[in-house]
């Protein structure tokens, strides 16, 4: 395999002082963001994707950007880049669980055998890495807030296991790496996270009402609508993964919004921000589903000083409003095929 050279991708003398910056999953929703934020802030990115979940037009703003390139692979194959790299940021894996179940296998090989990838490329650079791993590897939580000593409550063999023992897995593996390889590793334990370029049909609960709202169907809630969770707005996430990079804090570090949400309570917020009445409806509950799910984040408000600023109802506007362009064009294009 010939190593992808990012030099010969762009021209000399680009503006900026910034870092090399690989961003794995960097076409996603979470890691275009992220993207654009260090193009912001002068780094020279190289994005890698496979695009089995992420999609071009979240990066189509900045593929025209001379200290941006992308490379389109999936990390669980040889990744070889000639030129240096200060930072990686492994933010590769579907997040969500009609998305990591579709292929099970390659979820938790993405997980692991990815992860192992991008820390055989980060010990050959000398570059600080960064796993983006979940607050699913609390698993069915037996306490609230989940703090970062538990250890979780999760089922090894249940439908969901592919991504939370993928995600365990690769916390020990980048753990490892760092108390035996000296390598610069960080472990972000991301919560529910929201904002514009999630897929319409992503699958995620937020996403799922926004979108069955505007599209004029009613909410499906799973369950009794009991279950809570906690949804921080995208831009304070890239905020904390940047912190944490630049931290000297290598145990495990849990980023996500503490205010408290039953499913409920998130339908009812949905509906008040789009000013219309929506019914809900409710079928059961999928197997290993989390009763709750909100985070102690006093590590990272004393380690990074660091806590979410967006509320939800904040948060929400954007959203609606990324949704409702996306939903619109949808409807032309069925009414141009009829």
């Amino acid at each position: 395999m010939q190593p992808f050279d990012y030099r010969s991708a762009a021209p000399s003398g680009l503006p900026g002082s910034g870092k090399v910056v690989l961003v794995a999953g960097g076409a996603g929703f979470l890691g275009s963001a992220l993207c654009g934020r260090l193009l912001d802030e002068g780094n020279r990115v190289i994005c890698v994707d496979n695009l089995l979940s992420g999609d071009l037009s979240n990066i189509a703003d900045y593929m025209q950007h001379p200290r941006i390139c992308f490379v389109l692979q999936d990390i669980i194959n040889p990744l070889t880049i000639a030129g240096p790299v200060d930072e990686i940021y492994n933010m590769a894996c579907p997040a969500s669980p009609p998305r990591y179940q579709r292929d099970p296998i390659h979820t938790i090989r993405t997980c692991f055998e990815g992860s192992m990838t991008l820390l055989r490329l980060a010990a050959e650079k000398g570059a600080r890495i960064l796993l983006s791993s979940t607050s699913e590897i609390y698993g069915d939580p037996e306490i609230t807030l989940q703090h970062e000593r538990y250890r979780g409550n999760v089922n090894t063999v249940g439908p969901r296991a592919c991504y939370d023992e993928g995600k365990r897995a690769a916390e020990t593996l980048f753990w490892e790496y760092g108390a035996h390889l000296g390598a610069e590793t960080r472990i972000a334990r991301i919560f529910n996270t929201y904002g514009p370029r999630m897929h319409p049909d992503d699958g995620r609960v937020v996403s799922n009402f926004v979108v069955q709202a505007l599209r004029g169907q009613p909410l499906t809630i799973y369950g009794d609508g009991a279950q809570t969770r906690s949804f921080c707005y995208v831009d304070d996430m890239v905020d904390g993964l940047m912190r944490l990079m630049a931290s000297d804090e290598k145990m495990p570090v849990n980023l996500g919004n503490p205010g408290e949400f039953t499913m409920l309570e998130l339908a009812q917020t949905v509906r008040d921000a789009l000013g219309k009445p929506v019914e809900i409806t409710f079928r059961p509950l999928p197997q290993d589903d989390p009763r709750q799910r909100c985070p102690d984040i006093a590590r990272a408000r004393d380690l990074l000083g660091w806590a979410p600023k967006m509320s939800l109802a904040q948060g929400l506007k954007p959203t609606i409003g990324w949704f409702t362009a996306r939903v619109q064009a949808e409807l032309r294009e069925t009414t141009m095929v009829c």
